[in-house]
C-alpha cells in the first residue's frame, strides 16, 4: 500500500513538473501564438533605404604597336599615338542605407558608393532622390549621404548605445539583399568585439546570425527597442550567400562619423602615438598574468599622451575608464570612439604591479609641414600626391607613429597607378635617400630614362627598377 501511495505521488509530481515545463514553452493562448516582430518592423523599416551608385570607368583602348605600355609612352614622350579614344564602362553597385536624421541624412558603407559619379536613393515608399556625398571615411568603411525632400520629415532611426549589447540579444537586419527588395531577417548577437574581419581599419564588429547577403551592405541592425545599433557591412561565406556569420559596425563608431558630417570638418580621432599588440598565452606566462588580456605597448612616440603620463614600452594596458580591455583592437576602438580633449583613466600592468594614471586625449601632432605635392612629368611617379610624414599624416594613412620620409597620399591617373599604392613610403630614388618632398622633387628633376626606386609597403622593403 505504501509503495502504491509513493508511486501515485511520484506520478503526480512528475505531472506537475511536466505541466510547469509546458507552461514555460507552450503558448497559452492566441495572443502568444501570434506574437510577432511586425510592430517593430513597421516602426523601423521605413528608415532603411536602397542606395544605387553608378561609376564611369574610362579605359584606354589600344590599337597595337611595339609601345603598347602607356608608362613607357609617357617616359619617351610618345603621347597618345596608337591609341583609340577612351572607352567608358558603366559599373553599378547596389547597397542599403539608413536615415539617421529626418532632414535626409543617410549612413551607408563607403564601399557601396566609392568613386561613384551618380548616386540615387530609393525610399521604402519607392520614391527616388539624387544623393550627394557629405563625408566618406575609408578607415571605418562608412559614408554619409544627403537627400533633399522639400522640408518633409523623413522616418529615421535613433542611434542606440552599442556598448550595451550582450551576446544573445535579439536583433533584426534590414536591407535589400541581391536587389530583391527590402528584406527583414531576425537573429541574435552571436559575438561582440570580433577583430579579424578585415572590413575596416578599426577591427571591432558585432557578429550576428541574422541573414546578411550582398546588397545588405549599409543596412540597419536594430535592437528590440527599435534603435540602430549597427551598420551591416560584411559576411563570411564561401558561396557569396549568408551562412549565419555577418558583421556590423557598432553604432558608437557610426556616431563619430556622423558628428564629423555635422561639423563639416575632417574626422580627427584621438591619437595614442604607439604600437600595440595582443597579449598571447606565452606573453601572459612571461608577465605572470592569470590569462591573456590587455594591449601590450611595443613602441611609443615621445609626444604620445601615454608617454606624457609615464607609460613605457612593455607596459600592458588592461582597462580604460574601468572597462576591461581584452586585446589591442578593443583598446583602439575605445579610443577611436572617444573625443579629443577628454580625460581617461588608464589602468596598466608593469611587471607584477598594477598602476593607474590619467591621460588627456589629443590629436596627432603635425611636427613638420606636409608640403603636399602632385608629381608630374616623365617619371613613373607621375600621378602621385605625396607629403612629408608626421604623426598626423602617418595616422591618416595607417602608418606607425614614428614613420618618417615621404608618403603617397593619393594615386591618381598616370603611370603611378601601375606601380604605387596609397600609403607607400618612398625611401630612395636612383641611389639618393629621400628625406622629404623637396629632396624627392630634386631627384625627379634630373633627366633619366632609368629608375631605381626603394619604398616601404606594409612594413616591408620593396624595389622598382624601370627602363
Amino acid at each position: 500500500m505504501k509503495r502504491l501511495v509513493l508511486a501515485i505521488g511520484l506520478v503526480l509530481l512528475l505531472g506537475v513538473q511536466a505541466a510547469q515545463a509546458d507552461q514555460r514553452f507552450v503558448p497559452r493562448g492566441r495572443e502568444e501564438i501570434t506574437m510577432s516582430f511586425a510592430p517593430l518592423v513597421k516602426r523601423t523599416a521605413p528608415a532603411v533605404v536602397n542606395v544605387y551608385a553608378k561609376t564611369i570607368e574610362r579605359q584606354q583602348e589600344s590599337q597595337g604597336g611595339p609601345f603598347d605600355d602607356p608608362i613607357f609612352r609617357q617616359l619617351f614622350g610618345l603621347g597618345n599615338n596608337g591609341y583609340g579614344p577612351p572607352r567608358e564602362r558603366v559599373a553599378n553597385s547596389l547597397g542599403s542605407g539608413v536615415i539617421v536624421d529626418p532632414t535626409g541624412i543617410i549612413v551607408t558603407n563607403n564601399h557601396v558608393i566609392k568613386n561613384a559619379t551618380d548616386i540615387r536613393v530609393a525610399l521604402a515608399d519607392k520614391r527616388e532622390f539624387p544623393a550627394k556625398i557629405i563625408l566618406t571615411d575609408e578607415r571605418t568603411d562608412l559614408a554619409i549621404l544627403k537627400i533633399e525632400v522639400n522640408q518633409e520629415a523623413l522616418p529615421s532611426l535613433n542611434l542606440g548605445n552599442s556598448d550595451d549589447l550582450e551576446v544573445g540579444d535579439l536583433v533584426l537586419a534590414i536591407g535589400d539583399p541581391f536587389g530583391v527588395g527590402q528584406t527583414v531577417t531576425s537573429g541574435i548577437v552571436s559575438a561582440l568585439a570580433r577583430t579579424r574581419v578585415g572590413a575596416s581599419n578599426y577591427q571591432f564588429f558585432i557578429q550576428t546570425d541574422a541573414a546578411i547577403n550582398p546588397g545588405n551592405s549599409g543596412g540597419a541592425l536594430v535592437n528590440m527597442h527599435g534603435d540602430l545599433i549597427g551598420i551591416n557591412t560584411a559576411i563570411v561565406s564561401k558561396s557569396g550567400g549568408s551562412v549565419g556569420i555577418g558583421f556590423s559596425i557598432p553604432s558608437n563608431m557610426v556616431k563619430t562619423v556622423i558628428q564629423g558630417a555635422e561639423t563639416g570638418d575632417k574626422i580627427v580621432r584621438p591619437w595614442m602615438g604607439g604600437g600595440f599588440q595582443d597579449v598571447s598565452q606565452d606573453i601572459a606566462d612571461t608577465l605572470g598574468f592569470a590569462r591573456p588580456e590587455g594591449a601590450l605597448i611595443v613602441d611609443l612616440h615621445p609626444q604620445s599622451p601615454l608617454t606624457v603620463a609615464g607609460l613605457q614600452r612593455g607596459d600592458v594596458v588592461i582597462a580604460l575608464d574601468g572597462k576591461l580591455i581584452d586585446n589591442a583592437q578593443e583598446f583602439s576602438y575605445l579610443i577611436a570612439t572617444s573625443k579629443i580633449g577628454e580625460r581617461k583613466l588608464i589602468e596598466y600592468r608593469r611587471g607584477p604591479a598594477t598602476r593607474q594614471t590619467s591621460i588627456r586625449l589629443i590629436a596627432a601632432p603635425e611636427t613638420v609641414g606636409r608640403n603636399e605635392t602632385s608629381i608630374t612629368g616623365r617619371t613613373p611617379m607621375a600621378g602621385l600626391v605625396v607629403a612629408n610624414l608626421s604623426p598626423a599624416v602617418a595616422d591618416e594613412v595607417g602608418l606607425s607613429a614614428d614613420a618618417t620620409g615621404v608618403v603617397a597620399l593619393e594615386v591618381n591617373a598616370g603611370p603611378a597607378q601601375q606601380f604605387f599604392r596609397k600609403g607607400d613610403v618612398i625611401t630612395d630614388v636612383n641611389g639618393q635617400k629621400i628625406d622629404n618632398v623637396e629632396s624627392l622633387r630634386n631627384v625627379l628633376s634630373q633627366a633619366t630614362n632609368r629608375w631605381s626606386i626603394g619604398l616601404m609597403r606594409g612594413g616591408r622593403k620593396a624595389f622598382l627598377r624601370l627602363g
